[in-house]
């Protein structure tokens, strides 16, 4: 007869610290202003679309849109979806967006702003790509590009995961991820 022997249950990996996020500050869907600053204390999922997007961005949104559901009983866990092309997608054209999708103004923020600063802060803060191709036009949306995955920030503004959001698994981790840190209080 063996006494004292248990099994051991795995710990959970802690999440990976990849990155603070620079300052910044955009125009959210309302015309308020909104940034970095105002999601100090609350952990936060990202995503890159633009609304007149025809291929990968209503099916990013609608994928959003489910972790928003998913994620209800998490009310400080913020959504944060950042316009590829903010020339075209003003305040207003955000909140018809967003309103198409469901979203909910007190979780989910919708942000426009200047070109180059959100170049700036999808690229160089975020590590997603966003651009346009070489010589288009400013009306040739096919010339848009962008990254398709979700990124999970933590209360202090420090990237902690990328979700590929054409992967159902991936979503699904997300979703869990986003809990445990605000449960952990991270």
């Amino acid at each position: 007869m063996l006494l004292g022997v248990g099994l051991a249950l795995p710990r959970e990996k802690p999440l990976e610290r990849l990155g603070r996020l620079p300052a910044f500050s955009f125009t959210r869907q309302d015309g308020q202003p909104f940034g970095l600053k105002q999601l100090e204390g609350r952990p936060w999922v990202a995503n890159f679309i633009f609304t007149r997007c025809p291929t990968i961005c209503p099916v990013f949104t609608r994928k959003m849109a489910g972790v928003q559901k998913q994620t209800a009983g998490l009310g400080e866990l913020a959504l944060i979806s950042f316009s590829v092309d903010p020339k075209y997608d003003t305040p207003e054209r955000l909140t018809a967006y967003a309103e198409k999708h469901g979203a909910d103004p007190a979780r989910w923020s919708f942000l426009t702003g200047e070109y180059e600063q959100l170049k700036d802060t999808i690229v160089g803060g975020f590590k997603i790509a966003m651009g346009r191709e070489d010589g288009a036009d400013e009306n040739d949306i096919a010339s848009i590009f962008h990254g398709s995955h979700f990124v999970l920030v933590d209360r202090t503004g420090e990237i902690r995961g990328y979700y590929n959001s054409e992967h159902d698994d991936d979503v699904a981790r997300l979703v869990l991820d986003a809990e445990r840190l605000v449960k952990s209080g991270e």
